[in-house]
C-alpha cells in the first residue's frame, strides 16, 4: 500500500462524524425541520428514539439503510435521501474493508483462505459481535452494533440470484479457536456446515499434520467481479490491498488451486467438522 493509501486508511473521509455521514445528518435535520416535524414525533414515525435521532443529524452515527428508506417517505424527499444510501452505507466498514465490500457484493465468484479467523462470510453474530469486541484498541459499543449490521448484511450474497460461486478453504486451528467461547463456537461450526450444504458454496478444511501448504505467506481472497476481471484481495493489521497485476493475480491463483488439492475435500471436511462439533 502506498503512503497515501495508509493515511487515506487512517483518516477515512466518510466515517461517524466527517464526510457523507455529516452531510446526510445535516440534509436530514433541514428536511426534518422544513417538515415541521420535532425529533420526538419524527422518531415515532419511523420507529426510532429521539436520542437516535439527534446522533444521526449531527454525524455521530451512521444511519441503517431501513431508517434511510423510512425517512425519505416519511419526510417526502422524493428520493433525495435515497440518494446518498449507498455512499452511507460505504461508512459502516473500516476504511481498509470497503473496496472489498463493494466488489464482493457484486462478484460472480469468490475464493477465500482463511487462516486467523472464521471468514465474515460464515460467522454467525455471536462469533462476528466477539471478534469486535476483541478488537484494540477497543471499538465503541455503536460502532460495533454498525459494523455487526454491515457484515451480517453482507451474507445475502449467499441468497443472490444467480447465485455466485463461493470457496472457503479454512486452517483447522480457525475451527479450534474459540472465539467467543465453546457454545459461540459451536453455532458457528453448525453455521459453516449449513451454509456448505448450498451446491454454490464449497468449504474445505486444511488440516494442521499436512506437511505441505501452498500459501504459507498469509490469508487471501480471489474475486471474479461482475465485470469478467479477476482480482485478488490482501490484508493484515488493518491494511489492505487490492491486487489487479494479471501476473500476480495468476500466481496467488496457482497457490489457491494447490491449496485446494492439499486440503481435506468439501465432504472430508463436512465429516471433519462434525466431529469437531462432537468434541466442543
Amino acid at each position: 500500500m502506498t503512503a497515501r493509501g495508509e493515511e487515506a486508511a487512517q483518516r477515512p473521509e466518510d466515517e461517524a462524524g466527517t464526510g457523507v455521514v455529516t452531510a446526510f445528518g445535516r440534509q436530514l435535520k433541514l428536511l426534518r425541520v422544513q417538515a415541521g416535524l420535532e425529533r420526538a414525533e419524527f422518531g415515532r414515525r419511523v420507529g426510532y428514539s429521539a436520542d437516535t435521532v439527534a446522533s444521526i443529524e449531527q454525524g455521530r452515527r451512521i444511519p441503517q439503510a431501513r431508517f434511510i428508506e423510512q425517512a425519505d417517505e416519511v419526510l417526502g424527499a422524493g428520493g433525495l435521501l435515497l440518494a446518498l444510501r449507498e455512499e452511507v452505507a460505504k461508512a459502516q466498514y473500516p476504511a481498509f474493508f470497503r473496496d472489498m465490500a463493494r466488489l464482493e457484493a457484486r462478484a460472480a465468484a469468490l475464493n477465500l483462505y482463511a487462516v486467523y479467523a472464521v471468514p465474515g462470510l460464515l460467522q454467525t453474530e455471536d462469533y462476528a459481535r466477539a471478534v469486535f469486541h476483541m478488537e484494540r484498541p477497543l471499538l465503541d459499543d455503536e460502532v460495533i452494533e454498525q459494523r455487526l449490521e454491515a457484515r451480517m448484511v453482507r451474507q445475502a450474497i449467499f441468497g443472490r440470484r444467480p447465485a455466485p460461486l463461493v470457496s472457503f478453504v479454512i486452517e483447522e486451528a480457525v475451527l479450534r479457536r474459540p472465539i467467543g467461547g465453546a457454545n459461540v463456537m459451536r453455532e458457528t461450526l453448525e453455521q459453516i456446515l449449513l451454509t456448505s450444504q448450498s451446491r454454490s458454496v464449497e468449504v474445505q478444511v486444511m488440516p494442521i499434520e499436512r506437511e505441505d501448504n501452498a500459501a504459507l505467506g498469509g490469508p487471501f481472497s480471489l474475486i471474479d467481479t461482475d465485470k469478467g476481471q479477476r482480482v485478488a484481495y490482501a490484508e493484515v493489521q488493518d491494511h489492505s490491498r487490492l491486487y489487479t497485476d494479471a501476473g500476480y493475480v495468476r500466481t496467488l491463483e496457482a497457490r489457491y488451486g494447490i491449496l485446494r488439492s492439499q486440503a481435506l475435500t468439501p465432504s472430508e471436511s463436512v465429516a471433519f467438522i462434525e466431529k469437531l462439533m462432537g468434541d466442543t
